[in-house]
């Protein structure tokens, strides 16, 4: 029995959430907002994911280190979204996610850096 990736789980359940998201940012007529936080949220997973048949272990930390930078900058359009007042929605449920997701990247390129060492 394969045992549960947290990584790839919370991500792709992000993704989901970013995509709803957007799609109510777009039935507002926001579209420039939407894009970006639709490209960043959904490309964190696909990093994620990527990662997991890297070529060498310097492959793999460069897609998570990537993977980290998209949740940072989704992270930033969440942000925006939440001062703004563009919409309501529950910001601080999804900027509390991004963070655990962060914090998990975080922890496993890290990791992955010493061990390469």
């Amino acid at each position: 029995m394969n045992k549960p990736n947290v990584i790839k789980e919370k991500s792709f359940k992000f993704a989901l959430k970013v995509i709803t998201l957007s799609q109510l940012l777009v039935s507002k007529n926001e579209f420039v907002i939407s894009r970006q936080l639709l490209k960043s949220g959904t490309s964190i997973g696909a990093n994620v994911e990527e990662a997991g048949a890297a070529q060498s272990k310097r492959d793999f930390i460069a897609k998570m280190a990537i993977a980290s930078k998209e949740e940072r900058e989704t992270k930033y359009w969440l942000r925006l979204l939440k001062h703004g007042e563009f919409l309501i929605f529950d910001a601080e449920q999804h900027l509390k996610e991004i963070n655990e997701i962060i914090n998990i990247l975080t922890s496993i390129v890290k990791t992955s850096q010493q061990n390469l060492k």
